[in-house]
This record gives C-alpha cells, structure tokens and sequence, in this order.
C-alpha cells in the first residue's frame, strides 16, 4: 500500500450516530437509574402542585329500575 491509501484510510469521514457507548451492563444501569430519577423527581414536583377540587359535591341518583342482574 501507498502511503496516500493509507492516509486516506485515516483521512475518511466517519459519522458517529451515538453520543456515547454504554460500556455494557453499566452503562445500562447508569441510563435506567437516571430515568428512573427524573420521574421520581418530576413525580414530586407534580405532586406539590395544589389543583383545586370541586367546592359542589357531586350526587346523582340512579334509578333501581335501570339495572339488569346478571346470573
């Protein structure tokens, strides 16, 4: 080989799809853990958040006659 074929086997662009390789099984938990902890972590903060409830209670009555029983 040349010395230009083996510079441009160097030379030759290569588009690295991943941002990152997990090192195997680690690597693999390490993603886990910390997608398991922004939902915890959002889950808490969802749960701060005060909604407000209905000040009406809700009653409704419902006719015994509109009822099939089923045996």
């Amino acid at each position: 080989m040349s010395y230009f074929e083996i510079n441009k086997h160097y030379m030759q662009f290569e588009k690295k799809t991943r941002i990152g390789s997990p090192k195997g099984i680690f690597g693999i938990l390490v993603k886990i853990i910390l997608v398991l902890f922004v939902v915890g972590i959002a889950i808490i903060l969802i749960d701060r958040i005060n909604f407000p409830s209905p000040i009406k209670k809700i009653e409704q009555i419902i006719k015994n006659e509109n009822f099939k029983i089923v045996k």
